[in-house]
C-alpha cells in the first residue's frame, strides 16, 4: 500500500493505487472532500474577498462528522478500550455524529445507543432509525444538555461494556480535523488561505483545522461563529435557536479558544437566509448551519481590511437531512398545497 500523501485520505487515495479502485469499505471513503469558490455571491454581495467553501456533503454519509466518528472509534480501538461484538458505544448527538457513528459501528460489529434532544431534528432520527441505531430521546425543556448527559449516566449503569463516545472532551475529534480537514485546506489553497471560519458544535473542526492552519502559517486568522440567540462563547447565556448541530450551550473542553482571533455572532434567521441564497445563487445544498457559517464569512468579506483575502469556511452537511426543519418549512407547504389539488 502506498504511503498516504498528507491531505489525501479518502477517495483521492483510492484513486492514486494502482490496478482495481474498489473501497474494501465505506470507512475508506471517509476523507478528502472539494473546495468551491462562491463566485456568483461574492459577485452579487460586491464583495472584494474570495470566499470558499469545503463540501462535506461529500463525506459518505453526508457530513464533516463523518470524520470525528471515525477518529473517535479508530482512537478507542488503538487504546484497547472497545471491541466489536462486546462493546455497545453510546452518543450525545444532535444527529449528524450519530450518523457517521452509525456507519463506522455498522462495518466495525459494533452496537450503538444514540441519546438525542426530542422534537429538534425528526430527518436525523429517522436515517439513525434506518441504519438500525437504538435512539433514546430526551426532553431538552428538562435540564437542557445535563438532562441528555444523565441519560447516559442511566446507560452505564444499566448495560454492560458501555463506552461512551463523547465528542465534547475527547481530544481524537479535534486530531480528526488535524490529521485530515487542515491538511487538505492547506494543500487544495496552496497554502494561500488568510482566514479560516467555522461555527463551533463541539469545537472539533475549529480547534484542529485552526490548530494545524496555523502551524503552518501562524498569520492565518481564526473566525469562531456562534448562533447570536446563545452566544454562550462571547460569554452570553444559552438559550434555544434552530441552527442544529452547533452552539451546545456550554464551552466545550475541546475548544481551544486561545486559538480564536475573533468570535462572530449570527441570528438563526441569517443562517436559514444564506442557507437558501447558497441553493439558489450557487446550486449548494447545505444545512442550516453551513448557511450560519457562509453568513459569518461575508459578514468578515465586507471588511475593508479583508480585501483580497482568501477566506475558506465549512459546509459541514448536506440541506436534504433538514426537510422537516424550518429550511424548507414554506417550500415544503407549498409543495403539500400544489398536491391537494389532485
Amino acid at each position: 500500500m502506498m504511503e498516504m500523501q498528507e491531505g489525501r485520505k479518502g477517495i483521492p487515495s483510492l484513486l492514486s493505487s494502482q490496478g482495481e479502485c474498489i473501497a474494501s469499505n465505506i470507512t475508506q471513503l471517509i476523507g478528502w472532500t472539494p473546495l468551491i469558490e462562491m463566485k456568483n455571491i461574492a459577485k452579487k454581495d460586491g464583495i472584494n474577498a474570495r470566499l470558499i467553501g469545503k463540501i462535506e456533503p461529500y463525506q459518505p454519509l453526508s457530513s464533516v462528522k463523518d470524520r470525528s466518528a471515525l477518529r473517535l472509534i479508530e482512537d478507542a480501538e488503538e487504546k484497547s478500550l472497545i471491541s466489536p461484538g462486546i462493546t455497545t458505544l453510546v452518543a450525545v448527538t444532535s444527529g449528524n455524529l450519530g450518523i457517521g457513528v452509525a456507519f463506522v459501528a455498522v462495518q466495525k460489529g459494533y452496537k450503538f445507543i444514540a441519546v438525542m434532544p426530542a422534537k429538534i431534528a425528526i430527518d436525523k432520527q429517522i436515517l439513525l432509525r434506518y441504519l438500525g441505531v437504538e435512539v433514546i430521546l430526551v426532553d431538552p425543556a428538562i435540564n437542557g444538555f445535563k438532562g441528555l448527559l444523565d441519560r447516559v449516566e442511566q446507560l452505564k449503569n444499566e448495560i454492560e461494556n458501555v463506552y461512551v463516545i463523547d465528542q465534547f472532551t475527547n481530544p481524537a475529534n479535534p486530531d480528526a480535523h488535524f490529521r485530515w480537514t487542515g491538511p487538505e485546506i492547506w494543500k487544495d489553497t496552496e497554502g494561500k488561505v488568510d482566514i479560516f471560519v467555522a461555527a463551533s458544535g463541539s469545537g472539533g473542526t475549529l480547534t484542529g483545522t485552526g490548530r494545524y492552519l496555523k502551524m503552518k502559517n501562524p498569520s492565518v486568522k481564526l473566525i469562531c461563529v456562534e448562533p447570536a440567540e446563545s452566544a454562550v462563547i462571547s460569554g452570553g447565556e444559552p438559550a434555544y435557536h434552530k441552527i442544529q448541530g452547533i452552539g451546545p450551550g456550554f464551552v466545550p473542553e475541546i475548544l481551544d479558544k486561545s486559538q480564536i482571533d475573533e468570535i462572530v455572532t449570527v441570528t438563526d434567521q441569517e443562517a436559514m437566509d444564506m442557507a437558501r441564497r447558497l441553493a439558489r445563487e450557487e446550486g449548494l445544498l447545505v444545512g442550516i448551519s453551513s448557511g450560519a457559517n457562509a453568513a459569518a464569512c461575508l459578514k468578515v468579506a465586507a471588511r475593508e481590511e479583508n480585501k483580497g483575502k482568501m477566506i475558506v469556511t465549512m459546509f459541514s452537511s448536506g440541506g436534504e437531512r433538514y426537510l422537516n426543519s424550518e429550511l424548507f418549512a414554506q417550500v415544503k407547504e407549498e409543495c403539500v398545497n400544489m398536491n391537494m389539488a389532485f
